[in-house]
């Protein structure tokens, strides 16, 4: 299709509305899609979501010792996703500035 000079502004004023049209579809397909929801882990499970991939005996130990989050059914134990990622994320160590920053408040309110 050839354009004129004269065609642009309506060629722009189409084009913009496609595109407003696609935006509109691409963010109703995104709020659509199912966001994964939370399952049940058993104790192999566990060990291959893991990062580190722990042994059996190793999760044990961390059941017996009461550090991980766990869901008891008779004699089998049972992981639930959420709990887990969680737990996870309270093993992160604070960067350098966030550890200053806290010992600072710590301080101020300290004196205050």
């Amino acid at each position: 299709m050839d354009l004129t000079f004269n065609d642009l502004p309506n060629a722009f004023y189409n084009l913009t509305n496609e595109v407003r049209e696609i935006k509109m579809l691409l963010l109703e397909k995104s709020n659509e899609q199912p966001t994964e929801t939370d399952r049940w882990f058993d104790l192999n499970e566990l060990c291959i979501y893991h990062p580190d991939k722990p042994s059996k005996p190793t999760v044990y130990g961390w059941v017996n010792a009461g550090t991980i989050p766990v869901h008891k059914g008779g004699k089998k134990l049972r992981f639930l996703k959420s709990e887990i990622d969680n737990w996870l994320k309270q093993g992160r160590k604070k960067t350098l500035a966030e550890a200053s920053n806290e010992a600072e408040q710590y301080i101020k309110n300290k004196k205050g």
